[in-house]
């Protein structure tokens, strides 16, 4: 979860949270000044004091709740990469700062969460890697110990991040600045689930037999060897988009691969919370 997921989720208890930012279309060119100017460690005070403004400490619980639920979120993944980089069983330097990277980047989405919610009077979660359980109640027992069981972990989270925020663009369809900010922000996430692909398809290890790993999902397939990563790739079979088959269109050889290859499909808060609860201690 990013910035542009936690903006979307106030904005289904505070329709006007970006009147209060100053007016919708001057908060957003700010945003986009942020993302391009500000150093990622100054974004949290940014970010905060921005908010800080727009609700002159007096947040309402539901505001806090989305904020607190989003923190949570991105405490998983940031205890997650604290411990693949601790892991010691990276097999090189460059694949070592790749996950360093992504590490960094959840650090820095915790501290903006964390800087938004306390600027607003509030009481920000706060988790540890006691929190979790990344073995998700046994079905992964060798995460941190098995290099390509991590990848594909990883991955999972990945893969599974980029549906979510998927699931709340259209809340964005009536703003082009914000569905704009969102975009630029949403292709850097699957960028980041894109490398994670490349990493395990040169390693090779949990990858099917006969499957050619993608940085995109292909139909419903994780193109990792377990089952029980399958509720973060299902419905990504979807071929119909806007209510028209993509298969074969105008004449053309588009494939079923091909036709849900060229679209993310949408995962709902339920379904995500349903996905991440068993790496909960």
């Amino acid at each position: 979860m990013n910035f542009s997921n936690i903006i979307e989720e106030i904005e289904k208890v505070d329709p006007e949270v970006y009147e209060k930012l100053n007016g919708r279309r001057s908060a957003m060119k700010n945003f986009l000044n942020f993302s391009g100017k500000v150093t990622a460690a100054a974004l949290p005070v940014a970010i905060g004091s921005m908010f800080n403004k727009a609700y002159a400490g007096s947040p309402t619980s539901t505001i806090t709740d989305v904020l607190n639920f989003a923190l949570t979120l991105e405490y998983i993944e940031w205890e997650f990469y604290k411990q693949v980089v601790a892991s010691g069983i990276i097999p090189s330097a460059a694949a070592i700062g790749a996950l360093t990277t992504i590490r960094d980047h959840e650090a820095e989405h915790v501290a903006l969460l964390t800087s938004v919610i306390t600027s607003l009077g509030a009481t920000p979660v706060y988790f540890t890697a006691a929190s979790f359980d990344y073995t998700a109640k046994g079905l992964f027992p060798t995460v941190f110990t098995d290099y390509g069981v991590l990848l594909a972990v990883a991955q999972t989270f990945e893969d599974t991040g980029v549906r979510a925020y998927k699931g709340q663009a259209g809340n964005l369809i009536s703003s082009n600045e914000i569905l704009r900010a969102a975009l630029q922000i949403h292709s850097v996430e699957a960028r980041h689930a894109a490398h994670v692909r490349e990493m395990r398809r040169r390693y090779g290890a949990l990858v099917p037999p006969g499957v050619l790993l993608q940085p995109w999902i292909t139909l419903n397939q994780s193109g990792i060897a377990t089952p029980a990563v399958d509720a973060s790739y299902a419905g990504e079979e979807l071929t119909n988009q806007a209510g028209v088959n993509v298969v074969g269109i105008n004449g053309f050889a588009i494939t079923a691969e091909d036709a849900s290859e060229a679209f993310d499909e949408p995962l709902t808060k339920e379904q995500v919370v349903s996905i991440v609860t068993p790496f909960f201690a």
